[in-house]
């Protein structure tokens, strides 16, 4: 039984505990994409019934409503972003998740086990929290099923040098690979035959050499390079640059 579509659209205050500007808001797509990327990139995956499942839907019913286009966001989640927190207690996390610094989901989960496995040589980490290599798997999960692109190509290289601090790409690595996706798919007419990002990035920290926290510089510089090798000289909404930086931000967030 299909569900009737909203007289109006379904705002923040509708839907979460908040308050003030954000209240007033329709719930956007992109707003929706940029959680899923944080729930991604900050726990591994989307949390059923957490924030970013109930933004997705309701920002659908929007869209389908036509009370907001596809790549829409609100200004609040352009200005000031997306947030997820972690409050480590005995034996348990509170995980805490905001939009415009105002609370839209907060859980209890039990604590992760702590690997007792001695950390491997390949794909050495530096530094803490979330790494480029696992902003560019949260990017397999998010926009797993989009056919790669020159765009996608270059924001995925540019994320490479920077984690591995080389100039030039990994023989077999995740950017060589997204190059050569993307030549194929040019000549490829059906998109049903390309490859996906998800064939490309799935399992990106286990191929590459080396990994690194993801800053706003390492961000700005993705976005960058997606930018310019895009013909509307614009970023895709939880494409790679918008993981990288979601990735930044939470690291940013999460040293205050």
């Amino acid at each position: 039984m299909s569900q009737e579509q909203p007289r109006r659209p379904i705002k923040y205050g509708d839907v979460f505990s908040v308050e003030g500007e954000i209240a007033e808001m329709a719930v956007a797509p992109r707003d929706a994409a940029l959680m899923q990327t944080a729930e991604n990139a900050m726990l591994g995956q989307i949390q059923k019934g957490a924030a970013a499942s109930m933004m997705q839907s309701t920002a659908e019913r929007n869209e389908k409503g036509g009370f907001v286009g596809h790549e829409d966001m609100t200004d609040v989640a352009t200005s000031q972003g997306v947030s997820i927190t972690e409050t480590n207690l005995p034996g348990r996390r509170i995980i805490t998740e905001e939009i415009g610094g105002q609370v839209v989901g907060q859980y209890s989960q039990p604590s992760p086990l702590q690997s007792l496995a001695p950390p491997s040589s390949h794909g050495e980490v530096k530094g803490g929290g979330i790494t480029i290599g696992e902003a560019l798997e949260a990017t397999a999960l998010t926009a797993g099923k989009k056919p790669v692109e020159w765009s996608d190509a270059a924001a995925i290289q540019a994320a490479e040098v920077r984690a591995t601090g080389r100039t030039n790409i990994t023989p077999g690595g995740v950017a060589a690979a997204a190059q050569s996706a993307a030549t194929i798919n040019a000549r490829t007419t059906r998109d049903e035959d390309k490859t996906k990002l998800a064939d490309i990035l799935t399992d990106a920290t286990a191929k590459l050499p080396a990994d690194k926290q993801v800053t706003r510089k390492d961000a700005e510089g993705v976005a960058a390079a997606e930018m310019r090798n895009d013909p509307m000289l614009t970023t895709r909404p939880a494409g790679v640059a918008a993981s990288v930086a979601a990735a930044a931000r939470l690291n940013q967030s999460n040293k205050n």
